[in-house]
């Protein structure tokens, strides 16, 4: 049976017509006239079994694009079995993938599965005895499949078309993306040849690098497909505040507190932070919206002040908070106010609301302080502006202390306002931060390798580094360093060798492959107690090297470490000298040097931003103009006053480098963000530090670990073998080549003293 397309429709397309009818005739239904433009391209690859790398705006078309044919496909089959499986991020993207996918491949009697903690174990089980059409699973559910259903699962994956990962863009570079992309390998292990990869992503920024993490090793033969045409119309406003102190300090609040008067939020919190509350709520209140903040304290904070707000004039309470240290119930009672089309509702939250959980139409996103990458700051944008006649709006907050004669000099350089307008810059540009191609990833490893040995009974060692390693996602392991972890695996009772060879799970391996918990990849930072003279502190994730005579900055002031206890998570810390820390140190993410080269830029550039408010205006002038006066541009390291500082103008890892060589050096210094600052130095000293670095054939990253405490930092690192646990340390956190580059620029510019 053949119909024709909609009275509307201006040409006859080719893909459409390459379609099963029945998917022809449920497209006709919808009354579409034409196809978008993902749709046309990814038709003739995905129908021919290519792999493909579909990447497009949210609500671009790009589910309708990869299952129009991979629903024709399955439609034309005649045996049973399963067809597709399609990897998400989230249980509530799988929901929402379900309902939309449900009703069209209903049309093709293609059957559609759900499968995460919230399914019945009776449909699970009825699934794994008759599989058949389209699977929707996280990456840790798949994991469990692998681990405690191995020997079903070879028959499982017989009739398996496609292999489809939503949301890539939230995998790649992490743990859990390499963890995704071993399950995928070992899918087609299992299939017995390689099943074709489709990718949805969100718009991305070097394409061929997404395609590599898709199909490793084979990347030339994936099909991208970009659709740039479907973006959606982005409105951008950057404001900035001057950070002035509460009406109320500390003392005050005390004193006034004692003699019985009110003391509100509002009275010691700083006036910036005050600015950008009252923003907020003049600017959202009545909508629904997402606003990010880069701590649960900031959140906390905002959410207190708004919700006063509303209180002040007798509103219902509209902003609420939403992190990970929130009961579960407190999280999904504010989504589903944000989902309730009914009433108004904004939620303050930390990155638990950057991956697509299904929080529907959101109207703006909001970020308060500096984005922590180009890459969440892009991942953010896309759940704004879902609706197709609505632009996405983005808004970014920015409070930068009053500059004084004692005013740090990144302060003074306004950083907080640069570092954000790079990122925005960058993000015009279509940039997006590259995965490090160099990585290790050993913690995934060990949780690879245990489900593995769970999925098959028991492996040989050389069959275990071919599957993983050789052929596998792991090829930066040798097979040297596997026997280095095989070897530390059994010594930790997690693993055996049976006396045919084979490796099995040992007492403790088969505890930790048993609980639930074994099927995440990766954990949050480890949060060190802060201690000094015996008082608490508080608590930071650490990401940063961390050993004795490091310097860190913690509310509000400077502190050197004393003592590492590795065993108990705690830092013992005595004041350090030195002068007013910076407000911000830029250390709490991961920063790419293609940021710093923007700021530099930005502050040698002319132009002023259009989407600068008059508050960031004046911030952008009095940056520029120190900038200036400190001729930044002609030089690269400042003395002042016993201090000096270094400023390379390059990512974290590499400054990370530059502090840990240094330290080596018998110098202590510390990362502040864009510069590194290194106090009580002889300028002698650090010059010929920096000409040794410049001048060193072939650093070793490993030498410049060894001062530092704490390498684990991934799930399992504490599995690991000293030597393999800086190995893997070094790859993640340093960068020796690019701490080279710097230090060669550094000593060729010309130094003078701090004017």
């Amino acid at each position: 049976m053949t119909s024709s397309p909609p009275s509307g429709s201006k040409r006859r397309s080719r893909s459409f017509e390459k379609l099963h009818p029945k998917i022809q005739r449920w497209i006709w239904q919808q009354e579409w006239s034409t196809l978008r433009q993902v749709q046309e391209q990814a038709i003739p690859p995905i129908l021919k079994g290519r792999d493909a790398l579909l990447a497009a705006p949210t609500a671009g078309g790009k589910t309708e694009a990869a299952f129009f044919p991979i629903a024709s496909v399955l439609a034309r089959q005649t045996k049973s079995g399963l067809g597709c499986l399609c990897v998400s991020p989230l249980k509530a993207l799988i929901n929402d993938q379900h309902s939309r996918l449900e009703a069209l491949c209903e049309a093709v009697d293609v059957s559609v599965h759900a499968w995460h903690g919230d399914i019945s174990q009776r449909r699970k089980q009825k699934l794994l005895d008759a599989p058949s059409g389209v699977l929707l699973i996280t990456p840790e559910s798949l994991e469990a499949l692998f681990a405690r259903r191995g020997p079903k699962m070879r028959g499982f994956w017989k009739s398996l078309h496609f292999a489809v990962v939503d949301e890539l863009h939230a995998f790649i570079g992490a743990e859990r993306g390499r963890q995704l992309q071993s399950l995928l390998h070992r899918v087609d292990r299992a299939r017995g040849e390689a099943v074709p990869r489709i990718g949805l992503s969100a718009t991305l920024g070097d394409m061929s690098l997404a395609a590599e993490f898709l199909r490793p090793g084979g990347a030339e033969h994936v099909t991208l497909i970009e659709d740039t045409r479907a973006e959606a119309e982005l409105k951008i406003q950057v404001r900035g505040y001057v950070q002035v102190p509460p009406r109320l300090g500390p003392k005050q609040a005390e004193t006034a507190e004692a003699a019985g008067e009110e003391v509100t939020e509002e009275d010691i919190t700083e006036g910036g932070t005050l600015e950008i509350a009252e923003h907020l709520f003049r600017a959202l209140r009545g909508g629904n919206h997402l606003v990010f903040a880069n701590s649960r304290r900031r959140v906390e904070e905002f959410s207190d002040l708004l919700y006063r707000r509303c209180e002040r004039e007798r509103l219902p309470g509209e902003f609420f908070p939403h992190h990970g240290s929130l009961a579960r119930g407190f999280r999904e009672d504010a989504e589903a106010l944000l989902k309730d089309r009914d009433r108004p509702a904004t939620l303050i939250a930390t990155t638990t609301l950057e991956l697509g959980i299904d929080v529907g139409q959101i109207e703006t996103i909001a970020q308060v302080g500096v984005p922590p990458s180009v890459a969440a700051l892009r991942q953010r944008i896309g759940r704004s502006g879902r609706r197709e006649d609505a632009a996405a709006v983005l808004r970014v907050y920015l409070a930068e202390r009053e500059i004084k004669p004692d005013c740090p000099v990144q302060d003074a350089l306004r950083a907080q306002l640069f570092q954000s307008l790079a990122m925005v810059e960058l993000l015009l540009e279509r940039f997006c931060e590259p995965p490090d191609p160099n990585q290790l990833h050993l913690s995934t490893l060990v949780q690879q390798l245990l489900s593995l040995i769970a999925e098959r009974g028991g492996v040989r060692p050389k069959a275990a580094h071919k599957i993983l390693c050789a052929s596998g996602p792991f090829k930066n392991v040798a097979s040297s360093e596997f026997a280095q972890l095989l070897r530390s695996l059994s010594e930790h009772q997690l693993i055996n060798q049976a006396d045919d060879g084979d490796l099995v799970l040992g007492l403790e391996g088969e505890k930790l492959v048993d609980h639930y918990s074994f099927y995440t990849a990766f954990q949050t930072p480890e949060e060190f107690r802060l201690v000094a003279r015996e008082k608490e502190l508080g608590s930071l994730p650490i990401t940063f090297p961390l050993f004795e005579g490091a310097l860190i900055i913690f509310a509000g002031r400077r502190w050197r470490i004393t003592h590492v206890d590795l065993d108990t998570k705690t830092l013992l810390l005595e004041p350090a000298a030195g002068g007013t820390p910076p407000q911000f140190d830029g250390d709490a993410f991961f920063v790419h040097g293609k940021v710093r080269e923007k700021m530099r830029d930005l502050y040698e550039a002319r132009a002023v931003p259009g989407y600068l408010n008059r508050g960031g205006q004046g911030l952008l002038r009095e940056g520029r103009d120190t900038y200036e006066r400190l001729r930044l541009n002609e030089q690269s390291i400042l003395t002042d006053g016993n201090d000096v500082h270094l400023f390379p103008w390059t990512g974290t890892r590499a400054m990370q480098t530059l502090v840990l060589w240094l330290a080596r050096h018998g110098l202590q210094a510390e990362s502040q963000g864009i510069l590194v600052s290194v106090p009580d130095a002889s300028r002698g000293a650090l010059e010929e530090a920096l000409k040794a670095l410049a001048e060193a054939s072939n650093p070793d990253p490993l030498e410049l670990t060894r001062a530092v405490e704490a390498l684990h930092q991934e799930k399992y690192d504490h599995f690991l073998p000293e030597p393999l646990a800086r190995a893997n340390y070094a790859r993640r956190a340093l960068d020796v080549p690019g701490a080279q580059r710097a230090a060669k620029q550094m000593l060729e510019q010309c130094a003078s003293p701090l004017a």
